[in-house]
């Protein structure tokens, strides 16, 4: 009696960063106007009105230092330090283009308390 072997699924890919789709839409077309290959570089940093605020900026791949997570997004990547993913794991990043309170938005989990403009936080 043979077995039959099951097809083995692939695991989708597991994101500390999670971006919606006009999130990564509006990447992609400000990356496009930078004119090179770069990644997208998430952080954090002491200061804003809450303790910390969000990083948030474009590299050069060569940069990505091997401690770095790395989250591939249909061919660019976002990349995150460790010490600030222990601020950002779970966070989602998306765009709005709305004239009032437009532009991207960042909802952490982990955050206690976000300011009123969404750019800083305290966990």
């Amino acid at each position: 009696m043979t077995q039959a072997t099951q097809p083995q699924q692939s695991q989708p890919q597991q994101r500390g960063i999670l971006m919606t789709d006009a999130a990564i839409h509006q990447v992609k077309l400000l990356r496009e106007q930078q004119g090179k290959d770069l990644c997208l570089r998430i952080g954090v940093r002491g200061g804003g009105c809450s303790g910390m605020s969000y990083t948030m900026d474009f590299e050069d791949p060569s940069n990505i230092r091997p401690d770095d997570e790395a989250y591939d997004y249909d061919g660019f990547k976002v990349v995150c330090d460790p010490k600030s993913l222990l601020y950002l794991y779970g966070l989602m990043l998306d765009y709005s283009n709305a004239l009032i309170g437009g532009g991207f938005q960042f909802t952490n989990p982990n955050a206690d308390q976000t300011c009123g403009c969404g750019k800083s936080f305290s966990a």
